[in-house]
């Protein structure tokens, strides 16, 4: 069994129902849910002229290798009626692998760590909230320093319900 941390995101229709059908869905399809982070509502990064998006960090215990993992919610996503269109562009549902256990994976489909996560205040405050210890393969660095580090200027905020 591996530990994955997953970023879910979505910014079009019900975002927060939608957030919670894909954890339900990874649950039946990938593994257990350990941890959930909060909510929380970013301004969209990369192609700022579109909605806030909601996103939200798991940590799951899954039995699949990370490339059976990465098609496994590559299905989800699908299921779920993601379509892929424009680059950054507004979705239904994303969900990423952030890191599987500390592994260092670079396949022509799928690179973990996800390369961005230094960069990307909407991944680093919810990842921050379930796993602000857990150090970073490739910068050797915890979660809580890359969050103090980070440059992204984007606001992200903990959703009111």
């Amino acid at each position: 069994m591996a530990l994955a941390y997953l970023l879910l995101g979505s910014n079009m229709g019900q975002s927060k129902s939608l957030l919670s059908i894909a954890a339900d869905h990874i649950q039946q399809k990938a593994g257990p849910i350990l941890l959930k982070s909060a909510i929380y509502e970013s301004e969209a990064w990369g192609k700022e002229d579109q909605d806030p998006f909601l996103n939200q960090v798991l940590l799951i215990e899954s039995s699949l290798s990370a490339s059976h993992l990465l098609h496994s919610l590559l299905q989800i996503e699908l299921q779920m009626g993601r379509t892929r269109s424009i680059k950054w562009g507004a979705r239904i549902i994303d969900i990423d692998i952030l890191f599987y256990e500390e592994q260092q994976i670079q396949l022509d489909a799928l690179t973990i760590p996800h390369p961005a996560i230094a960069d990307r205040r909407f991944t680093l405050v919810p990842l921050h909230e379930i796993a602000p210890d857990f150090i970073h393969p490739v910068h050797h660095k915890s979660i809580k320093t890359l969050l103090l580090e980070c440059q992204d200027p984007l606001m992200v905020k903990l959703l009111d319900d």
